[in-house]
């Protein structure tokens, strides 16, 4: 089993930035934050909380993987609205060290792509952005990055 979540483990710096999708507004927001993430499973799961406190909410994510296709699941859940987000999005790193991760869902009453990359992975540093595709993959428009430093 590969533990490709092993560098998220520790406590990080973040800053994030996100945008309404797909509104024709080019307006974005920003965040510094902290998350602390935690291994499980001897690396075959792990969990993390980021406190946003300009996006004013705290979030968590967990990512297992699967044993059989070594396929990653990521959910994810908000002070908010304390609702896990379903489906979770599913994937893998490929030989570069980047990771997709997939699903489909529904937004403002329409069918769409949902794509999580977790790139530019080093000892100190990653970077993960979320973006949405209303044509099944074709286009993608990044709706939310964040960049993570080591505490």
């Amino acid at each position: 089993m590969t533990n490709n979540f092993d560098f998220l483990v520790g406590t990080w710096n973040t800053t994030q930035r996100k945008t309404k999708p797909f509104d024709g507004d080019d307006t974005w927001e920003s965040s510094d934050g902290t998350m602390v993430n935690y291994s499980l499973f001897d690396g075959a799961a792990n969990v993390d909380e980021v406190d946003l406190p300009g996006f004013g909410f705290r979030g968590i994510s967990l990512r297992v993987q699967d044993p059989v296709t070594q396929d990653w699941s990521i959910y994810w859940v908000n002070s908010r609205d304390g609702k896990l987000a379903l489906p979770p999005v599913v994937g893998r790193f490929d030989e570069h060290g980047v990771g997709e991760f997939f699903s489909d869902e529904e937004l403002q009453g329409k069918q769409i792509r949902v794509r999580y990359r977790w790139s530019g992975i080093a000892e100190k540093t990653a970077r993960w952005e979320q973006a949405f595709s209303f044509d099944g993959g074709e286009t993608w428009e990044t709706n939310w990055e964040a960049d993570f430093t080591r505490s």
